[in-house]
């Protein structure tokens, strides 16, 4: 094959789903010339599962990338057709925006973005090799024969790279929604030494809206007060349109069980692991083998056809199957299906390979991003692509990179995980994995990260302005209220209709505020003098003032992690010199280079005793001035 030179660029990544438009974005709003390739235009930001954004966890992640300037937020408010918050009934912590997308406008939406930006050059073209020298990766090679150099480059692959399709017991090589795979480059990089591994993931099938019996589920409409993903966006009205649940029942997992052998998971055919968090029909009921029954949603995939999304119910049984154990489900009896549920198997790197800026270890200028990094999800995606595409750019203007800890975002939990822990499994982002999760709120992320974009280059200046502005009127009206002195004759009657305890002295109003049973709304019963605040406002303002002593011991706790992650660590330092460090601990930490005392003792095979002996010995380092 002639191979011929076609262009010359600061970064190009491979890839243009969630992971990839968001590092395109990213690198080329930062300043510089950016290609961004696919190997289908159709595939950009295309929603391969399920038709939304957002979720428990995940939610935090897309306010937290529109905090720091990136497009998934804005994309969706433009492209939603419900709204709801999810864990109402729990902690603010755990609240989380989940919107269901019109999904051909979403990628229509993001598309239009990225034609329009600037420094950004969208291409589609199949990379079968990536262009490494001495270590350093410097462009990609095209099937055609065309090449494109780089000061950079970023893998962001999906689910494409040697991607294997499972109905049964069929297996035929394909990309999500029958596209092409990336079958060459999968090899390339394997040539290239990159610790590769096969995942699996899957997806339900689709079925025609006409078909199904609405009357029989449960229908669940979405908020009547639409909460914004961007912080961009104070007001959001549109029509909605509905869901709805159902459930399997005994006579669903029968036809499942007496086939189980027919299943391409079961029969041995697929060698990748899959999500434990998202497992397919089959596997949940080989696993919950006591439940009666599982939850699924119905979802509309778009405003413009017929297909709705059966959300809860991959699989890889063959189609003959799926059509028999679908139409034992309430609703579902007469419905037809136009896609059937498949599982997909793909390459992924072992994300141990990569630094905490997602540069790989042993090839320099090479970023990883996504679903390639071992994650799945649309959102965890869309994170992991802003930061590769953010340190591409710190990388090539010799800028110290970009790294958010543990207790700055779940974006740093995500990655920490990831390049740290490893992962065995398709990784997915929850609540529950952030230790600081009580500061690391959706309502706050502007407040976290939107001064760290600013100062990256990417937030601009007009939402900078209006982030101060709105960080201004909160602090301001949080002094008013703390001055603000209520009476008991002022208060009492209304303190009693909300059976709360009355008062026996004048109370500053901020007192009252920290009292479960009453809103800052409520309290403009007994206030009169407060200023105009968006819902926004008031929510987060309302957070901080009634879990302000919570919120204290968190930050106590997160400034005695942060004393481990200042202990910062040389890359080249051979922890053999230590004496003390067990052996498994020396070949640990010399394998995977940690920047700091605190990234050592998340290492598996790091024990609290070795960080001890750690400490010690940087404190005789320290005395003797090295």
């Amino acid at each position: 094959m002639e191979k011929f030179l076609m262009g010359t660029y600061d970064v190009i990544v491979v890839g243009a789903g969630h992971a990839g438009c968001e590092a395109g974005l990213a690198a080329a709003r930062m300043g510089k010339k950016t290609l961004l390739l696919s190997i289908n235009l159709e595939a950009v930001a295309m929603m391969a599962c399920n038709p939304s954004i957002g979720g428990t966890g995940k939610g935090h992640l897309v306010r937290e990338i529109d905090a720091l300037g990136g497009e998934m937020g804005l994309n969706i408010d433009k492209t939603f057709i419900q709204s709801r918050m999810l864990n109402t009934a729990k902690g603010p912590a755990v609240h989380s925006l989940r919107a269901q997308a019109d999904k051909n406008q979403y990628h229509i939406e993001m598309k239009k973005t990225l034609e329009a930006e600037p420094n950004l050059d969208l291409k589609q073209g199949e990379v079968i090799d990536i262009l490494i020298d001495d270590a350093k990766a410097h462009g990609v090679l095209l099937k055609t024969g065309a090449m494109y150099e780089a000061k950079a480059v970023i893998l962001a692959t999906g689910t494409f790279l040697a991607g294997k399709i499972f109905i049964g017991d069929s297996a035929f090589d394909s990309g999500p929604n029958g596209m092409a795979p990336s079958m060459d480059l999968a090899a390339k990089l394997r040539d290239h030494g990159l610790p590769m591994r096969r995942f699996k993931t899957g997806t339900p099938a689709r079925a025609l809206a006409k078909t199904f019996d609405f009357d029989k589920m449960i229908p669940q409409e979405g908020d009547e007060e639409i909460v914004p993903f961007s912080f961009m966006n104070d007001d959001l009205q549109k029509d909605q349109v509905k869901c709805w649940l159902t459930y399997t029942n005994e006579e669903t997992h029968k036809v499942i069980r007496a086939n189980f052998h027919r299943s391409a998971l079961f029969g041995g055919q697929i060698e990748g692991v899959g999500p434990r968090y998202c497992p397919s029909i089959e596997d949940k009921i080989n696993r919950f083998a006591d439940k009666e029954r599982h939850q699924l949603f119905i979802e509309p995939e778009g405003l413009y056809t017929d297909e709705m999304y059966i959300q809860g119910m991959s699989s890889s049984l063959p189609e003959d199957v799926q059509e028999k154990f679908y139409h034992t489900i309430e609703g579902l009896e007469n419905i037809e299906i136009v896609r059937p549920a498949y599982a997909i198997e793909y390459d992924c790197i072992d994300p141990l390979d990569l630094k905490l800026s997602l540069e790989n270890r042993h090839i320099e200028n090479l970023f990883c991003a996504g679903q390639f990094n071992g994650s799945s999800g649309y959102e965890e995606a869309a994170a992991q692509g802003l930061v590769a595409g953010i340190n591409a750019v710190c990388k090539i203007n010799g800028k110290k990179e970009f790294v958010l800890d543990r207790s700055e975002a779940y974006i740093g939990v995500l990655i920490d995980d990831l390049v740290t822990k490893g992962t065995n499994e398709p990784y997915r982002i929850m609540t529950s994995r952030a230790e600081y999760r009580l500061v690391l709120r959706q309502d706050n992320a502007d407040l976290r990260l939107t001064e760290r974009g600013y100062e990256i280059g990417l937030v601009k200046k007009d939402r900078y302005d209006r982030f101060l502005e709105k960080k201004a009127v909160v602090e301001a009206e949080t002094e008013r209220l703390k001055k603000k002195i209520v009476k008991p004759e002022e208060a009492n009657s209304f303190l009693e209709e909300k059976g709360s305890t009355p008062l026996k002295g004048a109370t500053p109003l901020i007192e009252l505020l920290k009292r479960p049973e009453i809103t800052y709304d409520e309290a403009a019963a007994i206030d009169d003098d407060r200023p105009a605040l968006s819902k926004h406002q008031k929510t987060m303002m309302e957070v901080q003032i009634k879990y302000e002593g919570y919120i204290t011991k968190q930050q106590q706790q997160i400034d005695k992690f942060k004393k481990l992650e200042d202990k910062k660590l040389d890359e080249n330092f051979d922890y053999d010199e230590i004496e003390g460090l067990r052996i498994e601990a020396r070949q640990k930490l010399n394998q995977f280079k940690p920047l700091s005392v605190g990234q050592a003792s998340r290492i598996s095979g790091v024990s609290p005793a070795d960080i001890n002996v750690l400490l010690v010995y940087l404190e005789k380092m320290r005395r003797r001035g090295k």
